[in-house]
């Protein structure tokens, strides 16, 4: 069996993701900054693996930590700051490399600046590999297949009882820091534009909900794979203001957040993040529930729809990047460079391994799509 190395481990999502090696039997090596905390967390996960102490700004370090491994999952955010000096490394040591990523700047730039490196490596590199946003790209293939050129890509997302770990407050602080990108016009742009006062159709039982904008991965990764001129992406109100009171406020104040975080609120925000808990705790994780819709659409008409829906964002995410490292790593993959999910994996074998998780999805050809759109509206 393939040897992993777990970068990140002793974060919120590492310990979940270590969990997950050692339920599927792997031979893993446990890697971070701090040694102590590295050895603390196999003794709680009950494994004997190799322990490494890396700095993110060792590279030699880094090198030494994850030698001997043939493939590499990244659990350490900010990822603006921590994930290049990693892939870097991964490369070096002839190692596939997956993060768990949802920060949109950072993955844009992987595609720009690491598809060459890889390539020459004869490696994948493939970030965002979460809940956020593997199963989106997935989708997006799923509804646009066999569909030509499309004008238009929809995805959205319908969250409840989302409970954020500190690692993605402070990515999601980087986000709204650092701009974000659209893709129209058959090109990536700086993202804003008007306040949205918008709905999207979901499936029963969620129904039509309003929707905002988000810096979501899928705008950079669909265009890889997907012919489209736009690709427009949302997610519930209910996402950010779960009381029902507050949703018609959402688009209204996340324009005005990145200014705001542009003066010392900034400073205030992460040490805040530092008093709250380290992640929700595992009942609530649990119970939380996720629904994403991708559709394809030209000249107005809806061609294919598909949906996927699961339960804990968080604990899916560990099943996500083990399996998808694990992929990487088998000897008959063959593909290299800064890959999109659906360009490195079959999507529709992807989805299906997930489903003794709780994860289901269903692709719907014309008719149906349309119909279910317009009884969801």
């Amino acid at each position: 069996m393939a040897r992993i190395a777990l970068y990140g481990a002793t974060g919120y999502t590492g310990r979940l993701v270590a969990a997950e090696l050692r339920d599927r039997g792997f031979d893993a090596v446990l890697c971070g900054r701090d040694g102590a905390k590295l050895r603390r967390l196999a003794g709680e996960v009950g494994v004997d693996w190799p322990v490494r102490a890396a700095a993110i700004d060792d590279p030699g370090a880094l090198r030494k930590a994850l030698g001997g491994a043939d493939a590499v999952i990244n659990c350490a955010g900010p990822f603006t700051f921590y994930g290049a000096p990693v892939i870097e490394a991964a490369l070096d040591v002839g190692a596939h490399y997956v993060d768990t990523t949802g920060e949109q700047l950072y993955i844009h730039r992987v595609y720009e600046h690491v598809d060459e490196p890889a390539r020459r490596a004869g490696r994948a590199v493939i970030p965002a590999v979460g809940f956020d946003y593997l199963p989106g790209d997935l989708l997006a293939s799923l509804a646009a297949r066999g569909h030509g050129a499309l004008d238009e890509l929809v995805l959205a997302y319908a969250i409840s009882g989302f409970g954020m770990s500190r690692g993605t407050m402070r990515s999601g602080l980087e986000m709204l820091s650092g701009g974000d990108l659209d893709y129209a016009d058959g090109d990536w742009r700086p993202g804003g534009g008007p306040v949205l006062r918008e709905s999207f159709a979901f499936p029963d039982p969620i129904g039509s909900e309003p929707v905002v904008r988000y810096p979501g991965g899928e705008i950079i990764t669909v265009p890889r794979h997907v012919e489209t001129r736009d690709v427009r992406y949302r997610w519930t109100a209910s996402t950010f203001a779960p009381h029902p009171a507050l949703r018609a406020t959402v688009p209204l104040t996340m324009p005005l957040l990145r200014p705001l975080l542009a003066t010392p609120l900034r400073d205030l925000a992460d040490r805040g993040i530092d008093l709250l808990p380290e992640g929700p705790p595992e009942q609530a994780r649990r119970a939380a529930r996720w629904t994403i819709v991708a559709e394809a659409r030209r000249d107005s008409e809806l061609l294919g729809r598909a949906t996927v829906s699961g339960p804990d964002m968080y604990g899916i995410t560990a099943v996500i990047a083990v399996r998808a490292a694990e992929l990487l790593a088998a000897a008959d993959f063959d593909r290299a460079g800064a890959l999109a999910p659906a360009q490195a994996y079959d999507a529709e074998a992807f989805l299906r391994f997930l489903e003794p998780h709780g994860v289901t999805f269903a692709v719907e050809d014309q008719a149906s799509a349309a119909t279910a759109s317009r009884q969801s509206a």
